[in-house]
């Protein structure tokens, strides 16, 4: 099965280059340019459709939601009915911050969405266009995305623990640390069973496990790298952003696991894996 990823420089976009999946960049197909994104699939010989690019700024989008929402929504919507035309499946990522954080339970794939941020707004209204767009489609929410290339949580408490002896990180948010290796991994998965299958549509939840706090993420982060650097749990509210975050990303990923056979991964191990990776390169 060909399959076609738009992003390619991300995390997850260069996990699917390593797993063979074409990728296109923002020179081809630029998100901001939805009729771009459209025509590049319709020129397209593909069997299936992956879009692992966003507007990923979550405290920028404050300001820029409405490029967010061409990125994020706009965007997404035109490639979906591009494939519906084509009659290819589309596999969307999206995010645990369409929900609200509240509670302490994991989030099902039918849970009420009630995003705190323009991003998370933005990635909803994404959602929701790739749905109504009438053709095969899954939407992959995902959390906490980690990986040895990009930005993200583990490397810069690398670059911290490495600096510094003491750090205070958040402890009242929970989530699952997710290596980009098994989203783009999960991806696949779901774009060649939708080919086969289109009944399966619908959205999907895919997170690590177990659930942990940053605070505790960290805490293994430098334990596995052999730092010496204490880690004081602080509150949300002691480190604001522009942006709100949710206090709980647990996600229920059972359909996931039931519909395409695929589980969570442990981030324990993956972790690992990245911090081999990153000492390697």
């Amino acid at each position: 099965m060909r399959l076609l990823a738009f992003g390619k420089t991300g995390q997850v976009a260069t996990e699917l280059a390593r797993l063979g999946v074409e990728t296109i960049g923002r020179d081809q197909a630029d998100l901001t340019d939805p009729d771009a994104c459209a025509k590049a699939i319709s020129a397209a010989n593909a069997d299936g459709i992956i879009n692992a690019a966003a507007y990923t700024a979550v405290d920028r989008a404050e300001e820029e939601e409405a490029l967010a929402h061409v990125v994020n929504a706009d965007a997404p919507g035109a490639m979906a009915r591009a494939c519906a035309a084509k009659g290819i499946p589309l596999v969307q990522i999206s995010t645990d911050y369409v929900f609200d954080g509240s509670g302490d339970q994991a989030r099902e794939t039918d849970a009420p969405t009630n995003p705190l941020a323009a991003y998370g707004r933005t990635k909803l209204a994404g959602e929701d266009a790739v749905g109504a767009a009438g053709g095969a489609y899954g939407i992959l929410r995902t959390s906490w995305v980690f990986s040895a290339h990009g930005a993200n949580f583990v490397k810069t408490m690398l670059r911290l623990g490495a600096e510094r002896d003491q750090l205070g990180i958040v402890a009242d948010q929970v989530g699952g640390p997710t290596p980009a290796r098994a989203i783009a991994a999960a991806c696949v998965t779901m774009a060649e069973a939708l080919a086969e299958d289109p009944s399966r549509s619908g959205i999907y939840h895919f997170s690590g496990a177990p659930d942990v706090s940053w605070a505790d993420f960290a805490r293994t982060i430098f334990a596995d790298a052999n730092l010496i650097c204490a880690v004081d749990d602080i509150p949300t509210s002691a480190y604001p952003t522009p942006a709100a975050r949710p206090l709980n990303s647990r996600l229920d990923c059972s359909a996931t696991e039931a519909v395409f056979g695929v589980a969570r991964p442990d981030w324990r191990s993956a972790l690992r894996d990245t911090l081999r990776e990153l000492r390697d390169s």
